[in-house]
């Protein structure tokens, strides 16, 4: 998955995550209404796999590239120092970063339900999808896994 300007990704906790002991980086699982997690740390995936919680992404982008007074810079053609020429001065890409990346992750994870789920046709993959929730036994569902 890349995204132009964007920097670092993270899900769940992410970077935060990497500063904790295990004991408290994990998300527990205990016998609940199903099989309940008793944080979201990881932010709905573990092990590259859905935990059945919401997705949590998140994302952070350079600054824009372009500023509202000139920088130092080089000239490449004679090696003296210089500023950069001043064009333009854009205010924010974020809002719009946001939706490229919203539409990413979903492309991300069609492409996995595909890869797991496959058919010739929607209705193919719902079932091949449902027969995969069928096997699921009992006590091992999350809430989001019961109809």
């Amino acid at each position: 998955m890349g995204i132009q300007a964007i920097k670092g990704v993270e899900v769940g906790d992410g970077f935060e995550t990497t500063r904790r002991p295990g004991s408290a980086a994990h998300d527990e699982i205990v016998q609940g209404d199903g099989l309940e997690r008793l944080s979201e740390r990881a932010g709905g995936i573990e092990g590259g796999m859905s935990t059945g919680q919401v997705l949590r992404v998140r994302a952070g982008m350079k600054p824009i590239a372009t500023v509202p007074h000139s920088l130092r810079t080089v000239d490449v053609a004679t090696g003296e120092e210089t500023t950069a020429h001043h064009q333009r001065s854009d205010v924010c890409a974020v809002p719009a970063a946001g939706v490229v990346a919203e539409a990413m992750v979903l492309l991300v994870i069609a492409e996995a339900v595909m890869e797991k789920f496959g058919g010739d046709s929607v209705g193919e993959t719902r079932r091949n999808m449902q027969s995969y929730l069928d096997a699921i036994p009992e006590s091992r569902r999350t809430k989001q896994d019961r109809p």
